[in-house]
């Protein structure tokens, strides 16, 4: 299959140098400066002892990145979702286009779905690339499981068993916003545990942190038509459970160093990714009053993020909630 992937960033690049020994895979990079670090190293700085293999062809011209692919793969982050789709040719032809990007837009709330339906009305076969995944890790070897989820779901199995090789397993799904909205809440619950771990609260309190951020998450994803199921898959809880945990984890990070009194937006310029969880905490909370739903975790994390609560104070609101049943 002729790939381009859109983005050459952490994620992008891992992808690039995984799909390669397979496929003819393309890297677009909007930067001409980064385009010349790429070709003069092959290597990224976003990751650090990988090289990017020969195989991997580099360009900054969006249009011949776009022109010979099959499949396309936007690995934007989600606020530069629509401009990479507004760049892409109004009529797809055989070509079929993926999005790897998690969160909510920040102007509108949208989720990736919206964006790219706003941004390509005539482009049916499409889908969202999601699940727990280190770039890192991918980018050497190691084994992940990522899933498809696409409305068109013969779309969503083909593009599945085309990608699908050792060490990566990908699984195919028809639910495209359950999908979408485990990868935008997530990334708020790692914060929450971030501030947890950071504040040394346990391993006791990380469990139930995740335990019933993992109930928010499925409480607004179903409302706004995601099924339960997604929730306890590989969209749900298993990337909740890498970003929460793992030491990869920019939004796990940004929690920790918030705990140790760091200003929000010192650790953002210090971090060199995007940390979609700050942005989507905001989005996920005004979703969830519009909605009707009980976020409390996402409440508190919007309190400390925004409006300068203390880490500490936070929790002691959450612990301080009258039991209910579970």
């Amino acid at each position: 299959m002729r790939i381009g992937v859109l983005g050459a960033g952490a994620w992008g690049t891992s992808l690039a140098v995984a799909l390669c020994a397979r496929h003819r895979t393309v890297l677009w990079t909007r930067s001409a400066a980064q385009l010349a670090r790429l070709a003069a190293t092959r290597t990224s700085s976003y990751l650090p002892g990988i090289a990017i293999p020969d195989a991997v062809a580099l360009t900054d011209d969006l249009g011949a990145a776009a022109r010979d692919a099959e499949l396309l793969i936007a690995v934007t982050p989600t606020a530069g979702l629509r401009d990479a789709a507004r760049g892409l040719p109004a009529e797809p032809g055989d070509r079929g286009l993926l999005w790897a990007c998690k969160g909510f837009e920040l102007a509108t709330s949208r989720l990736p779905h919206e964006i790219v339906a706003e941004a390509l009305p005539r482009w049916a076969r499409v889908g969202a690339l999601s699940g727990p995944s280190f770039a890192l890790e991918v980018a050497r070897g190691l084994p992940a499981a990522l899933t498809v989820a696409s409305r068109d779901v013969a779309f969503a199995r083909n593009v599945a068993a085309q990608l699908h090789h050792p060490p990566l397993r990908i699984y195919s799904s028809g639910d495209v916003i359950g999908v979408e909205m485990g990868g935008a809440l997530k990334n708020i619950m790692a914060i929450a545990a971030g501030i947890c771990d950071g504040l040394g609260l346990g391993a006791n309190a990380r469990a139930a942190l995740i335990t019933r951020g993992l109930a928010e998450m499925a409480r607004l994803g179903v409302r706004m038509g995601g099924e339960p199921d997604t929730f306890m898959g590989l969209t749900g809880l298993g990337d909740l459970v890498l970003t929460a945990t793992g030491d990869l984890s920019r939004n796990r990070t940004v929690g920790m160093r918030i705990a140790a009194g760091v200003p929000v937006d010192r650790i953002l310029a210090e971090l060199g990714h995007v940390a979609e969880g700050v942005s989507s905490a905001r989005a996920a909370r005004e979703l969830a009053r519009v909605h009707g739903v009980d976020m409390p975790i996402t409440e508190a994390v919007c309190a400390v993020l925004f409006e300068g609560r203390a880490p500490m104070a936070a929790v002691e609101g959450l612990l301080a909630r009258e039991t209910r049943s579970e």
